[in-house]
Formats: C-alpha cells, sequence, structure tokens
C-alpha cells in the first residue's frame, strides 16, 4: 500500500484519474459530478504556517444525512460513569484493561480513564483504553471534540477513513483529524490499546532548538494515505462524539466516499521504531522532553497544552549517574501507558495495556527495588531493549472518571512501591566528617 509521506505537509491523491479540480479549489463543474467539501482544522483567519485545511472531493455531500439522535447503542464513552469526577492529588495506577467477554468494536470497546481542560473551550485533552474483539461494520465514527492520537497495544488495525486506508500495528500510531469519518476493522481477533482526543491546539513536530535540524521524529517518517473510496450504497450508521456525549444517524451509503483530496489535513501514521533518539554521551542525563513525538502548544510559550512522549529502546551510557528516570516533582501531569515490556523505573505492577496517572506536583519516580538495583549497578553501556512506554503529558492536571476510581483495576496499594526506602545516614552533628 502506497503512502504520501511528510507530517503537516501539503498532499494532493486521487483514487480515479481527473478527479482532483486543477488550479481551482471548487469549479464550477468538479470532475464526474463529484462534490467539493473544505475540511478546516483551523480557523480560516489562522497564520498562513499555522492554517489546516484540506479539499476533499467527494461522491454526495457529507451535508447530507438526517439529524443526529443520542446514541442508542453500549458505548460507555459519553455514560456518566465515564464522565470527570472529583479531582484527586493522589498517584494513580491500573491493571492492564480486561478483553471484552462479549461482542465490542471499536466505539463500544471505549472507555475513557481522565481527561481535562473543556471541549468547547477548546483545551485539555481525553485518555480512552479501547477493547474490541469485532469489527465495526457498517458504520463510521467521528469527534467534534478533537483530534484523535491512537495508539496499539494488542492487536493490528486496519483504519478506513474518508481519505485513505491506514494499517497500523503495535509500536505504531494513527493520528485522525478532528472531524474526519473513519472505520476501525481488526486484523487479529482482539485489539486493545489507547487513545488521546487532544481538544487543544493541533499536534505537530516540536522545536528541536540546540538540537539542530535533525533528530526526534523526522517529518519524512508520517505517512499519510492515498485516496481512496467506498462506493457502497446501503444502510450506514454515523457516529460521533460531540461536547463529551456520543450522537448517531442512519445514512443510506457509506460516508467514505472521497475520491480525491488534497490539503495538509489529513490522518497520519508513524512508525514508533523510527524515533531518533536522543541522549547524553557523559553524565547525567537530560530532561524527558527529549523524547516528545507530537506537541500541542498552549498559549504559553514552552508549556504544552499535550506532548506525545515515548521511552522506546535506546543505549545508557553516562558515567557517575543514576540511569533510570529520578525522582521528581514536575509541573506538568502524566499519564502513562506501557505498549510492550518492563518500564525501567517499575520492577513491577505496571503492565502493558495497563497506566498510571501522576498530576502535578505528585512525588514519583522509581520504586524501591529499581532504585537499588541501578545505585548498585556497575555503569558500563547497556541497551534497554524490548519496551516501549509513553506518556501524555499536560500543563493541566487530569481529573480521572468516576469509573477509573471506582474499577477493580484500580491499584489500591501502588503507594507502596514507593515504602521502605532506608533513611540516609549523616555524620554526627559536631564531628569533623
Amino acid at each position: 500500500m502506497d503512502y504520501l509521506s511528510g507530517f503537516g505537509n501539503h498532499h494532493a491523491t486521487e483514487a480515479v484519474a481527473g478527479a482532483l479540480p486543477v488550479g481551482r479549489n471548487s469549479p464550477q463543474r468538479v470532475p464526474y459530478g463529484l462534490y467539493a467539501e473544505q475540511l478546516s482544522a483551523t480557523a480560516f483567519t489562522a497564520p498562513r504556517q499555522e492554517n489546516r485545511r484540506s479539499w476533499l472531493y467527494r461522491m454526495r455531500p457529507s451535508a447530507m444525512h438526517p439529524p443526529f439522535m443520542p446514541y442508542a447503542g453500549q458505548a460507555p464513552l459519553g455514560r456518566p460513569a465515564f464522565e470527570a469526577g472529583a479531582p484527586t492529588p493522589n498517584r494513580l495506577r491500573w491493571n492492564s484493561l480486561p478483553l471484552p467477554l462479549e461482542a465490542a468494536d471499536f466505539i463500544d470497546g471505549l472507555v475513557t480513564y481522565a481527561s481535562n481542560g473543556d471541549f468547547a473551550a477548546g483545551v485539555g485533552c481525553s485518555l480512552h483504553l479501547y477493547a474490541a474483539n469485532r469489527s465495526m461494520v457498517d458504520r463510521a465514527f467521528f469527534s467534534a471534540d478533537g483530534e484523535w492520537l491512537i495508539v496499539p497495544q494488542q492487536g493490528r488495525l486496519r483504519i478506513v477513513t474518508e481519505m485513505g486506508v491506514m494499517l497500523i500495528a503495535p509500536l505504531q500510531i494513527a493520528l485522525i483529524p478532528r472531524g474526519v469519518r473513519f472505520r476501525v476493522e481488526l486484523l487479529d481477533d482482539v485489539a486493545r490499546g489507547y487513545a488521546c482526543e487532544n481538544h487543544g491546539a493541533l499536534f505537530r513536530l516540536p522545536d528541536l532548538g540546540p538540537i539542530g535540524s535533525n533528530g526526534l521524529a523526522n517529518v519524512r517518517d508520517f505517512e499519510a494515505p492515498v485516496a481512496a473510496y467506498e462506493d457502497v450504497d446501503r444502510p450506514c450508521e454515523l457516529v460521533q462524539k460531540y461536547q463529551g456525549r456520543l450522537w448517531s444517524t442512519m445514512l443510506d451509503h457509506s460516508p467514505l466516499d472521497v475520491v480525491a483530496w488534497h490539503g495538509n489535513v489529513a490522518p497520519y501514521l508513524y512508525d514508533l521504531s523510527r524515533f531518533n533518539v536522543i541522549g547524553t554521551v557523559s553524565y547525567d542525563h537530560p530532561d524527558p522532553s527529549i523524547f516528545t513525538v507530537l506537541t500541542s502548544p498552549s498559549d504559553t510559550a514552552g508549556t504544552a497544552n499535550l506532548d506525545f512522549v515515548i521511552f522506546p529502546p535506546r543505549w545508557m551510557v553516562a558515567e557517575d549517574t543514576f540511569r533510570p528516570p529520578w525522582f521528581h516533582r514536575n509541573i506538568m501531569s502524566e499519564f502513562m501507558g506501557l505498549i510492550t515490556g518492563d518500564y525501567d523505573a517499575k520492577a513491577g505492577g505496571f503492565a502493558p495495556g495497563g497506566a498510571s496517572l501522576h498530576n502535578m506536583m505528585s512525588a514519583h519516580g522509581p520504586d524501591v527495588a529499581s532504585h537499588d538495583r541501578a545505585v548498585a549497578a556497575t555503569l558500563t553501556p547497556h541497551k534497554i531493549e524490548d519496551t516501549m512506554a509513553f506518556m501524555f503529558e499536560s500543563r493541566l492536571p487530569f481529573t480521572p472518571t468516576g469509573w477509573a476510581m471506582e474499577t477493580p483495576l484500580l491499584q489500591g496499594d501502588y503507594d507502596a512501591c514507593w515504602t521502605g526506602f532506608a533513611k540516609a545516614q549523616l555524620p554526627t552533628q559536631g564531628s569533623d566528617a
């Protein structure tokens, strides 16, 4: 399958030769009787370097639908138990989300763990996990509340969007722009993973500053799909997330009928193994911001509405250095997930498909076993392998949902991993030591 490359670049693609108008975005007569439609991800008057929009040429206008009604399905998403509960300063950790026992596709397998900000104000994000055992059939989904970053942990997915098809597997991610219709099909018996819904400024690559022009995630490694369309005339349910709730309507055709498109709003696929890790080759280690793949900036320069950060395989070579993540308290709030392997700051309890939450100024760091092992280690160069943890980090505190605070997946003994550190032994006062 062919893809177009380059995050945020202008793309042009057509599934039928001659379907893409030349020289005009909205000519009086679009080729083949297609309908021109502009998809705007930013305000019309956003500065040119920030402006994101694409022109779609489709078989029917997307405006051609009956009224949306409250969703009548079984999806937990948008139900009261999965809305924000009471804020908590406590450190939280959850066991792996179980795979479903009853039939559940991507929509009905979504559960919300935490959120911050405000849908209507366009700030913050919502954090979901999904567990599914069937493909979406004759229905599509989109969010009016934000763009979606999908992080598979188990099972391959075929994501069919208005703008083309993407195949993703664990250790890859997919970014779906706000408003873009898509369907999730399973390529394995079950699928589980994480989904971050960004309500704020659009994700982009972070500035590199003194790093220079290369490193971290590179533009050329982000792949947008080529145009593909469905010419299907049978009932299809269209589900949307709007202001935190699910709504649906029935169409008599597939809404994934875009024959050609051009612009800089597009779904993207990225392979996390292509991330170019930056690190120290002397002593200490830089802040974890060097692991940022994507960032959603806020109105305060250098302080993100949301960052997507990964902790991939990498060489550790620093001398006279405590190599795992150090103890810290942070102005940012951190929601972590684990795709595969172990996380080097935890000896146990943090499993693939699980999650943890450390809100702002919540003290955290390695557990006792990880600390003691790191202090006693012989510091020869070694490579951390077979692991991939990640973090959604925000300047706003996360509020867990009512479900997240009541589910038996919540580990009631999480604080115990920081119990048992030996007290430092200081010289006796008044001694010459």
